[in-house]
């Protein structure tokens, strides 16, 4: 295996993972064993942590959290597709439909911006870019943290006359209520930066969750609209199904979620960026009214 090609977390090595542990391989073994192969010791290590982890919650699933009700067939947002690969939207706009898949609930579209939007919403959010925090610690507030490495900037609902398109366009085309939105991030990301797999929901065992839900509820679903196409990486990462996002200017992957629970499959991450600079505006979608 090359040292310098990307190596992808497969579902072929997350079951070799698997099966080594419960035959009763020492952690420190199968590392080394992985490394022999010719895997870099951070994938390595990155991919043993999320595949045991999962076995680990699928051995023993967390019993439902009294403050996060486990809601059977409650709604979601989801484009209503009915077979279309092109949705027209009110305000003339058309979008296009690329990729689907039921399991996690995962739609890309093609074109939900335009090259303009994308330009003029990078050059409004440049001059508010600093470094990423993560959106929530153990006691509810926010931190720098090493597995995120971007510059971002977060913008008030309907703060400009382009905020409010993107968001009622996105509204409509996700058929959820606008005020059911945080505002939108823009991100950038610099040669070599990423966002390591992770989770977007409010875990319910951190003790901060119950406060950050008073301000609409829990995450239900993500949209990441790429604002530019970078020159090499940043795709859009989903470990658990094997699936990768390419980013290409104006598109956008949404996916959604009905529980705080690994099974939804919904792990994600940012690849590095190997050339040029990865821009991103991300819109996250609550239960309820945000606030």
């Amino acid at each position: 295996m090359s040292s310098t090609a990307p190596q992808t977390i497969t579902p072929e090595l997350r079951q070799w993972i698997v099966a080594q542990a419960e035959a009763g391989c020492r952690p420190d073994d199968v590392l080394a064993a992985m490394k022999a192969s010719g895997w870099d010791e951070d994938v390595a290590i990155e991919a043993m942590e999320i595949t045991l982890r999962q076995r680990l919650d699928e051995l023993h699933p967390r019993p439902p959290d009294p403050l996060l009700p486990v809601q059977p067939g409650k709604p979601l947002p989801e484009p209503r597709l009915e077979g279309r690969t092109v949705l027209s939207l009110k305000d003339g706009h058309r979008v296009r439909v690329l990729t689907t898949m039921k399991h996690p609930r995962v739609v890309v579209f093609g074109g939900l911006l335009t090259d303009a939007e994308c330009e003029t919403l990078m050059s409004q959010a440049k001059p508010r870019l600093l470094r990423s925090e993560t959106v929530q610690n153990e006691t509810g507030g926010s931190e720098v943290n090493d597995s995120r490495t971007s510059d971002g900037m977060f913008f008030e609902r309907g703060e400009t006359p382009l905020i409010d398109r993107v968001e009622k366009r996105i509204a409509e085309l996700l058929h959820w209520p606008l005020d059911h939105g945080e505002g939108l991030q823009v991100l950038r990301y610099r040669p070599g930066a990423e966002y390591k797999p992770h989770h977007d929901y409010f875990d319910p065992v951190h003790s901060g969750t119950p406060r950050i839900l008073e301000r609409g509820g829990q995450r239900v679903g993500t949209l990441v609209v790429y604002l530019n196409t970078p020159e090499g990486g940043g795709a859009t990462t989903f470990p658990d199904v094997g699936l990768e996002v390419a980013p290409v200017r104006g598109n956008a992957v949404f996916f959604s979620y009905d529980r705080p629970h690994v099974s939804t499959k919904t792990l994600h991450g940012g690849a590095p960026v190997t050339a040029g600079e990865k821009w991103v505006a991300t819109k996250w979608l609550r239960e309820g009214v945000f606030v």
